[in-house]
């Protein structure tokens, strides 16, 4: 009989906002890898059919995220060998992506520190995943309750860091209004046993002067265009006075001779 090709090795799933790639190894000679999406009520789905690659994006036969899923990755002769046999395949380890799918960064939209107040507001990060309208769902319209954000905070220059929970997409918190502060955040479910924390956002630093400057920047713009309009003015209408002056000046003082 012909030899037997060589099965993958080292699967692996990588998956980040349910966007979901498996990887594995070695690189192909003379043969194709297919992959076989098996759930444990759907029908199995095949990928990356006949491919020379060594990963695959299952991301759109994974819809159902509460199901458990195994990857068989079948290795393929190329055509000149005998297609009828059951191709050799190696299985992955089970994937439930509700459960093991990596929360990705949150994105900050706003935030101001003012008096001993900071307000933070961010993103839900999006899926892959549509409404039938076409937009994309956000991992909170899949999570919904299980899904929390934790913040981190600490004074500028400072290691002590505090922390805050919400399950909506905004942060109040006091603090104190003559320090400025740092500060990131993850998203959290904290019912899962694994992956509960996601990645972190960008860290971002308040500034109370700039947040001063902010608060009075419109009102100073203002004095500075009027004060600005009322010089230029001046410069203007002030030459004209005068010209219009001397020339009454240089008028009257021709009258007499005109008359003699």
């Amino acid at each position: 009989g012909s030899p037997r090709l060589p099965t993958a090795v080292n699967i692996t799933w990588s998956s980040i906002n349910f966007k979901t790639i498996l990887r594995w190894q070695p690189k192909p000679s003379d043969y194709f890898y297919t992959v076989e999406i098996l759930g444990q009520t759907s029908n199995t789905q095949r990928k990356c059919i006949l491919t020379t690659e060594t990963e695959c994006d299952v991301t759109d036969v994974l819809r159902n995220v509460r199901e458990t899923y195994t990857a068989h990755i079948l290795s393929v002769a190329s055509s000149r060998m005998d297609n009828f046999e059951q191709p050799p395949y190696a299985i992955s380890e089970k994937f439930t992506p509700y459960n093991q799918t990596i929360l990705g960064k949150p994105e900050i939209q706003n935030y101001t520190q003012k008096d001993s107040t900071m307000s933070i507001v961010f993103k839900d990060p999006l899926t892959p995943y549509m409404f039938p309208n076409g937009s994309f769902q956000s991992i909170r319209d899949i999570f919904k309750n299980d899904l929390e954000y934790k913040l981190y905070y600490w004074k500028d220059q400072s290691s002590g860091k505090k922390d805050a929970t919400t399950k909506s997409n905004k942060f109040e918190i006091n603090v104190e209004n003559t320090k400025n502060y740092c500060f990131y955040i993850q998203g959290i479910i904290p019912s899962r046993r694994e992956n509960r924390a996601g990645q972190e956002s960008m860290v971002f630093c308040t500034s109370i002067g700039r947040n001063i400057l902010d608060e009075y920047g419109t009102e100073v713009f203002i004095i500075i265009a009027v004060v600005a309009i009322a010089v230029l003015t001046l410069a203007i209408v002030l030459p004209v006075i005068l010209c219009k002056r001397k020339r009454a000046k240089l008028a009257r003082e021709k009258q007499p001779l005109n008359g003699a």
